[in-house]
């Protein structure tokens, strides 16, 4: 009899089903009312993302925008 290696990445025990959470098709392309804005950044701050974008293959003013949306949406119930 061959004696097999336990390869760590595949799962152990019993596995069970999970229910689908993710959106259908349709709900990931509406696109979200944008506004332009001018704005002044530290240098610092716009090299940092640039930086940061190039290392995952990304768009460094997405990354902003999405900084920005999140801090929003956390503190927008506050503002009230």
């Amino acid at each position: 009899m061959k004696k097999r290696n336990a390869d760590h990445e595949m799962p152990a025990g019993k596995l069970s089903r999970v229910a689908d959470f993710l959106p259908p098709p349709e709900k990931l392309v509406l696109p979200e009312e944008t506004v332009k804005v001018t704005i002044a950044l530290k240098k610092s701050s716009v090299e940092f993302f640039k930086k940061e974008a190039r290392k995952h293959h990304a768009k460094y003013q997405k990354m902003i925008r999405e900084l920005l949306d999140r801090y929003a949406s956390r503190y927008q119930d506050r503002a009230a």
